[in-house]
């Protein structure tokens, strides 16, 4: 017995609901994002129709990327860049600029400067919004991820304990009963299916940001060196400016030496830390698509020398917890393996929307005739939370492909979404007190959906010219990809709000009495 007069299994089920109910839409917003994530480098060449080159991995740091680097940021501190690959067929620069991170892309091929970006894309915008919410002063985002992840790992072993019969509930899908057990139906399915994964995918997650998380205690271990523990576990090399002039030696044979260390490997990307300095530091960067792990094998060199200054190599702690965000983040190069986390991670978000869906659906008759609106702030949150997210999504791919080359224009497409959010939740409150015993909002929202995904796929092939037929021939895959994900979209949300309005509607047209309608109600 755990709570007075109650088994463990009536207890876990007061935890499982209410847990779900405080965590569910940050988690859903978690597994969304996440979700996207699996391609975030293909939304970026959705999203910057200026990336939509063929892959060019090999190319001169010192001949097509330096000569930008001096012009663009002669006086920066450090500066970033990321080498091509499968994936990004771009060059990325980056440096500080007046306490801003600021990028511009090259054309390997060419060394050409590419238009300005105009956008955050994939990368930019949905993968940190995964991990930070967007939020980081004081890193809140990750400190937030981290009570959402361990409120995931309750949900899940709550729910292990409710299932009085786990394996049967693998196998059964009742479509044509009640509204109400059609879901529980798929919510059992996508819990228990894919409960291994939804484990992994959680753990692993806050394994990532061990070093955010120890990071109150670090003084207690190093004392005033604390700053410099973070060098230390990831085998970092620093050296601090002799503010002596000093001249950058070539990178590109630098680079050769970095793979021959390896024995082998591409470049992921490399920083030059002080680069008119005699203490100028090269950080060459090994990409982990050919491993699990998330090892980034990095090799420092002496920038005005050339001399190998040092190559890294990961505590047992750290080597641990690159294997585990190798898991979480997939970093090589299998498709198969990253479409079945996006599968996986698709029907997360379903197990979460669904689980708030029941939670209403048993709640809204009683909270009526006792004057609550509980359920009602709930059902509003939930749709917002859910539903809502997906449209402000949406909104901000057709944002992406009508708004017009201006300054900020990254910011405003940004904006598009949190506005949209933000009516999506008036409009999910509004029809929760219009219409308590529907799903209304959520149907209205599907539509919704449907009609930006297909505005977005129009979208792009009239601004870009690559319609999805076209991107398949010339083997533009992350964009014929883009848009097939989101023909399936509509679709899908047309099936679903189509199928559940009519049962709706049906059953509205019953001639029930009062009572009898209050059964059916609280029952779907």
């Amino acid at each position: 017995m755990s709570r007075r007069g109650h088994t463990l299994r009536q207890s876990m089920d007061w935890l499982h609901t209410w847990a779900g109910v405080l965590f569910s839409v940050l988690l859903f917003l978690v597994f969304f994002m996440g979700t996207l994530s699996v391609f975030d480098q293909e939304l970026d060449r959705w999203m910057l129709p200026q990336t939509r080159l063929t892959t060019q991995r090999d190319f001169s740091f010192d001949q097509q990327v330096k000569p930008h680097l001096e012009q663009l940021a002669p006086h920066a501190k450090q500066w970033f860049v990321g080498y091509p690959n499968e994936r990004t067929p771009v060059v990325r620069i980056g440096w500080r600029e007046d306490g801003k991170f600021v990028t511009r892309l090259v054309n390997p091929r060419t060394g050409e400067l590419l238009p300005e970006a105009g956008s955050w894309g994939g990368t930019g915008f949905f993968f940190p919004f995964h991990y930070s919410f967007h939020i980081k002063w004081m890193d809140i985002g990750a400190w937030l991820l981290a009570v959402v992840g361990i409120g995931m790992l309750v949900l899940l072993v709550s729910g292990v304990i409710i299932h009085k019969k786990i394996f049967t509930d693998l196998f059964t899908f009742r479509p044509d009963k009640s509204r109400h057990r059609a879901t529980l139906d798929v919510h059992n399915i996508c819990g228990v299916l894919i409960l291994p994964f939804h484990f992994l995918i959680t753990l692993s997650g806050l394994i990532i940001f061990i070093m955010i998380y120890f990071k109150p205690a670090l003084p207690l271990l190093f004392g005033s060196e604390a700053s410099k523990a973070t060098q230390e576990a990831f085998g970092q090399v620093s050296r601090p400016p002799l503010k002596v002039p000093g001249r950058l030696a070539e990178i590109d044979p630098m680079v050769a030496e970095a793979k021959e260390l390896w024995g082998g490997g591409n470049v992921r990307n490399l920083s030059i830390a002080n680069p008119h300095d005699q203490n100028a530091v090269v950080q060459v960067l090994r990409h982990p698509d050919d491993r699990v792990t998330y090892s980034t094998m990095t090799v420092a060199f002496d920038g005005v020398t050339g001399a190998v200054l040092g190559e890294q190599k990961l505590t047992p702690v750290i080597g641990v917890q690159r294997f585990f965000s190798g898991l979480h983040m997939i970093p090589f190069s299998h498709w198969g393996i990253r479409w079945l986390y996006f599968l996986m991670g698709l029907g997360g978000c379903v197990l979460i929307a669904s689980g708030l869906l029941l939670w209403v659906d048993k709640r809204q008759l009683r909270h009526l005739k006792e004057g609550r609106n509980g359920y009602r702030i709930v059902n509003a949150l939930a749709c917002a939370g859910t539903m809502g997210v997906v449209v402000s999504t949406l909104a901000m791919l057709v944002a992406n492909r009508i708004l017009p080359a201006m300054d900020g224009r990254a910011t405003i497409e940004a904006g598009v979404y949190f506005v949209v959010w933000i009516f999506s939740l008036l409009h999910a409150a509004w029809r929760s007190r219009v219409t308590p015993l529907t799903r209304d909002a959520w149907f209205e929202q599907g539509y919704m959906t449907a009609v930006l995904a297909i505005s977005a796929v129009l979208l792009n092939a009239l601004t870009t010219g690559d319609h999805i037929l076209g991107s398949i021939v010339t083997g533009r895959w992350a964009i014929a990809g883009t848009d097939a994900v989101l023909l399936f979209t509509a679709l899908l949300a047309l099936c679903v709000v189509r199928r559940y309005s009519r049962a709706a509607t049906s059953r509205a047209m019953r001639p029930t009495d009062a009572a009898g309608a209050g059964v059916v109600e609280s029952a779907s």
